[in-house]
């Protein structure tokens, strides 16, 4: 059976995403701005788009042939799907990338505070090679609190694991079959909390889970213990954090993430030029007194910016769209 050919369109793609796609998907027409900026694009049957272009009713009517939307991105709320609905069009999207990557992001950020690497770098460059003030502590044998055993709470699980911790959870629906698998337990947050040497949050930003590390929580953590949050800043109360540090509170904590960056819905949005970071003054103070904390490392939200993520970004939209073709679709969301 002779496989069928669809034209193809692609908005919001970078040059290399452009030149694997025109290998994997054949000829097309493929830009790096958004629809609305991209031109003529024709009248595809299949278009790629990013959380910037916009699918309305009234974009709709423009592409009478389309058949396939595949976005590259887990979000979809850029599209209308009761239009597609109606239309007949076939919506995909990208479920899961970056589990293992961004749990692996948190446990570099708790071995640079735990083995004091910061430090040690800038002693090194300094040409200061004494060790006064660089010791540090074991994870082997410490209690390891995960917040949210989603999937990539899983992976950071799993890791612990391998460095030999102890592992408790707290997550609003435990996964008792998973618990079982990996060998730990589930617990209260408040117990959590107390428990827990290293608390890693990997949950999702909700209203339920605003500010969930108030100053009480944050009070509940041991002195000597470290939290890490690879998940989303609006978990935590920044200006609380900063009063805790103050008081002498906690050994150290790992952001790659901050309470600032509402805008962001999407990993993939920070490498896009449409990007602009907007930021509340009051918590951009709080935010720049844990940047200059000595207990703090701060990253840049890079906890997802790997090539191998990126490219799974890419290969799941071009499986989307190999599956569309062969008649047998694959994360549809409609």
């Amino acid at each position: 059976m002779t496989t069928p050919t669809y034209r193809l369109a692609g908005v919001e793609l970078e040059p290399w995403e452009i030149e694997i796609m025109e290998r994997e998907l054949g000829p097309g027409t493929y830009s790096g701005k958004h629809l609305d900026a991209a031109g003529d694009i024709g009248d595809p049957e299949i278009l790629t788009v990013f959380i910037y272009s916009p699918v309305t009713s009234e974009v709709l009517k423009k592409y009478p042939s389309l058949k396939m939307i595949a976005t590259l991105s887990t979000g979809y709320d850029h599209i209308d799907l009761t239009a597609c609905h109606d239309r007949g069009i076939i919506v995909s999207n990208v479920p899961s990338y970056g589990e293992n990557t961004v749990a692996e992001q948190a446990f570099a950020l708790l071995l640079a505070l735990t083995r004091k690497i910061v430090p040690s770098v800038n002693k090194t460059r300094q040409g200061d090679f004494t060790l006064d003030g660089l010791r540090g502590v074991d994870l082997h044998g410490k209690t390891f609190g995960v917040i949210g055993t989603g999937r990539i709470g899983q992976h950071a699980i799993r890791m612990a694991k391998g460095f030999g911790m102890n592992v408790i959870a707290f997550d609003a629906k435990p996964n008792t079959a998973l618990a079982m698998e990996l060998g730990y337990t589930y617990h209260s947050l408040e117990d959590v909390l107390k428990l827990a040497d290293v608390v890693s949050l990997h949950a999702p930003a909700l209203p339920s889970t605003l500010h969930m590390m108030n100053e009480e929580r944050l009070r509940l953590m041991k002195p000597t213990a470290y939290l890490i949050n690879t998940a989303r800043g609006t978990l935590v109360d920044t200006q609380a954090l900063v009063r805790v540090l103050e008081s002498g509170h906690l050994a150290g904590v790992g952001l790659d993430v901050l309470e600032e960056e509402k805008a962001i819905l999407e990993e993939r949005q920070l490498i896009s030029e449409q990007f602009a970071r907007t930021a509340d003054l009051k918590t951009m103070l709080a935010d720049h007194a844990l940047l200059d904390h000595p207990r703090v490392i701060i990253t840049p939200h890079n906890a997802f910016n790997t090539r191998e993520a990126l490219e799974r970004i890419l290969r799941t939209t071009i499986d989307n769209v190999k599956g569309f073709i062969a008649g047998t679709p694959t994360n549809v969301v409609t």
